[in-house]
């Protein structure tokens, strides 16, 4: 059930929280029972539960969630970002596997291009906290399939999400060709989800369908208490510091043309890894010239961007007819290339590719004719880490935003790719075929505001504090130092978790 509690604009609370992703609904989760008076202010609105929300032809053929908005490269060409303005963000849209990094992922790693720099503590700091994640989403998984697996002290409360006949066929048909098939850890009530219709899950936007998404589950979880508010169509435009430069004094923000502006003690910047880092330059003023918290130079610096492909097996003899296929990946190469060299990613499942998904690239093809060869495909998606460059940026010019991405660590994805041929080609797959993903699909993006223990090269310290502003906090994909090769999410919320635990001890007590 959805609570906005929203009355009429605020102007007056303790803590605001600007976002409602998965970083601030979950920091509005781990504040909650603190007693403060929590606002949440999300520039978009809630989802409704629509047609359209399990139509391929409207998602992936026509674009009807896609912003009408574009941002420009560094040549000025502009593009329609695939970053999504609703109650949860981009979570609503998101495929739900809620994996944890791997402990390696917290260390210096040297890959094929470039080296993925330690983080300020190891794996172990954040390990409870991801078992409080878990929980709050509600993730469904099952332990001691994946040789990469890190350490659980707690395990799943909910059993793993079944493999459907086809997908039960195929995960042996893996192990033969010598790779560890291991269940994937779901946020997903996949009898619900069903219930509204037989449609797969990556892209489909979630409506309290089943899925455990920033809003279903963290912000459920948070207004369900009096004193967390939650704010929509309310877009923050600058914060504003005291006159020394120092905290932060006010959060100005539109709501139906209207400028209000409100003062509270904490601010939490939750609005994504692209628009956190924006909302820093933007509110630049005579203290701060180069923007808030950017007195290293490093914010909107360091933005990754996940290497990413579909590679899709074609074998006749294998019908296909399965709804929800994401039920397991493989980590074989991703602690190495499998002989000793460097990393190489992640594989996992994706949604059911279907005619109408093809025919979005696929133009001139009859769909009759593309929902005929998917029919005996698999679909998996191959996941590579984009090493951070300081090069590799976010800036602002005027009302413009300009995303200056600089892939890294291409050759390893194209090496990663190809063993996934060879992988399905083993299994009994004939025809493999990939597609890379481009700058319009928001592919996990992070960095730009990173943490880190040395202020002249971090904005924000191990509690995702902003060095130079004691009352702003940077609590979503933006505080990431690495991207690592699995979906950040639940990295995003345990980390949001242990953050809002250091407030309501420190800040609040």
């Amino acid at each position: 059930m959805r609570m906005s509690q929203e009355i009429q604009p605020a102007t007056a609370a303790d803590i605001v929280i600007i976002g409602s992703g998965i970083g601030g609904a979950t920091m509005a989760a781990g504040l909650a029972t603190s007693g403060a008076d929590i606002l949440i202010l999300e520039a978009g609105d809630h989802l409704p539960d629509r047609p359209e929300n399990r139509d391929p032809r409207a998602i992936f053929q026509h674009g009807f969630f896609r912003p009408k908005e574009s941002w420009y490269d560094k040549t000025g060409s502009a593009f329609n970002p695939g970053n999504y303005y609703n109650v949860g963000g981009n979570s609503k849209f998101y495929g739900a596997v809620l994996t944890r990094y791997r402990a390696e992922d917290f260390e210096e790693m040297q890959h094929l291009e470039g080296v993925s720099p330690a983080w300020p503590f190891p794996y172990e700091e954040l390990e409870p906290w991801y078992g409080k994640a878990e929980a709050l989403f509600q993730v469904r998984g099952k332990l001691g399939e994946d040789p990469t697996e890190p350490l659980h002290s707690t395990p799943y409360d909910f059993p793993p999400v079944p493999d459907e006949a086809p997908i039960a066929a195929l995960r042996e048909r893996l192990m033969a060709a010598g790779v560890h098939p291991s269940t994937l850890p779901l946020g997903v009530d996949i009898d619900t989800w069903l219930s509204h219709g037989n449609t797969p899950w990556d892209a489909h936007p979630n409506s309290f369908n089943g899925k455990m998404d920033a809003e279903t589950a963290a912000l459920a979880f948070a207004l369900k208490h009096k004193n967390v508010r939650l704010q929509t169509n309310s877009r923050v435009t600058r914060l504003e510091t005291v006159p020394e430069g120092t905290t932060i004094a006010a959060v100005h923000y539109e709501k139906d043309g209207t400028r209000y502006i409100i003062k509270p003690k904490l601010v939490i910047l939750s609005a994504g890894a692209v628009q956190s880092a924006v909302l820093l330059l933007r509110s630049a003023d005579d203290a701060n010239p180069a923007g808030l918290a950017n007195r290293s130079d490093q914010v909107g610096r360091n933005f990754m961007n996940h290497n990413l492909s579909a590679v899709i097996g074609f074998d006749p003899r294998f019908r296909n007819d399965s709804v929800y296929q994401k039920t397991f990946g493989f980590n074989d190469f991703y602690l190495s290339d499998g002989k000793g060299g460097a990393p190489l990613g992640n594989a996992q499942l994706l949604e059911r590719i279907s005619g109408p998904v093809l025919k979005s690239d696929l133009k001139l093809v009859p769909e009759w004719i593309l929902d005929r060869f998917c029919a005996h495909t698999v679909d998996f998606l191959a996941m590579s880490e984009d090493v951070p460059k300081p090069d590799s940026r976010v800036r602002v010019d005027g009302d413009r935003i300009i995303l200056e991405w600089i892939r890294s660590n291409w050759p390893a994805h194209q090496k990663l790719v190809a063993q996934i041929k060879s992988v399905l080609r083993s299994a009994g797959f004939p025809l493999v075929l990939s597609k890379a993903f481009d700058r319009k699909t928001p592919s996990h993006q992070c960095g730009t505001v990173r943490m880190g223990d040395d202020p002249a090269k971090a904005p924000l310290d191990i509690y995702c504090r902003a060095y130079e502003h004691p009352n702003l906090f940077v609590v979503d994909a933006a505080f990431l130092p690495t991207s690592a090769a699995v979906n950040p999410a639940l990295t995003i919320a345990a980390q949001a978790l242990r953050v809002a635990d250091h407030i309501v001890s420190k800040e609040l007590a």
